[in-house]
């Protein structure tokens, strides 16, 4: 007998895919339907484009500030001060907290709708900050590269260890395509 879960709210807890149990119940914003899935995060340096990390987690709504600390930390042992840019999700008091305690500025765009936001004007003031916002929508380039050209908006793996894996492999994939524009513009 089938189960009729018709009009009844779906959740993590009640809810789970029968051919990839890691996969997760994750909503991408309001009306927007739930789907079982991974959340992919890269970090991007902005002076050529490059991905210089890739890491696949489980859908949550903390998901990508936890990838975000992860993936900066071993560039935080550098004597150069380095910069973060990020979209409104990420002004947290927590996460902004986080990067400064890492040595990190924080160039993460305010998230001023109905609340207040946690950068201030020791980060705004500078004009690195307009740049960082301007430049931080390159990621979504290399996103929709891996989405359609390298087949990752519906990954034929199961399990976080393979659709990680094939992930990487398409940030990586990403970097080698971008490589030749970039050495024909800097010779």
């Amino acid at each position: 007998m089938e189960a009729d879960f018709h009009g009844e709210r779906r959740s993590n807890e009640t809810h789970a895919s029968t051919t990839d149990p890691d996969a997760k119940l994750y909503r991408k914003g309001k009306c927007k339907e739930a789907k079982l899935c991974f959340m992919g995060h890269g970090l991007m340096e902005n002076r050529h484009g490059l991905l210089v990390d890739a890491y696949l987690t489980e859908a949550s709504g903390y998901a990508e500030r936890v990838a975000a600390l992860h993936m900066i930390g071993p560039f935080t042992e550098r004597t150069r001060a380095i910069t973060l840019g990020a979209d409104k999700a990420y002004d947290t008091k927590d996460f902004v907290h986080d990067l400064r305690s890492m040595k990190v500025t924080p160039h993460v765009a305010q998230n001023i709708n109905g609340r207040r936001s946690a950068i201030d004007g020791r980060t705004t003031r500078h004009p690195g900050y307009a740049v960082s916002l301007r430049i931080r929508k390159r990621i979504e380039e290399a996103f929709g590269w891996i989405k359609t050209v390298a087949g990752q908006d519906k990954t034929k793996f199961r399990g976080r260890d393979r659709v990680g894996w094939a992930f990487t492999f398409a940030a990586a994939a990403y970097d080698l395509v971008r490589l030749p524009k970039l050495i024909a513009v800097l010779s």
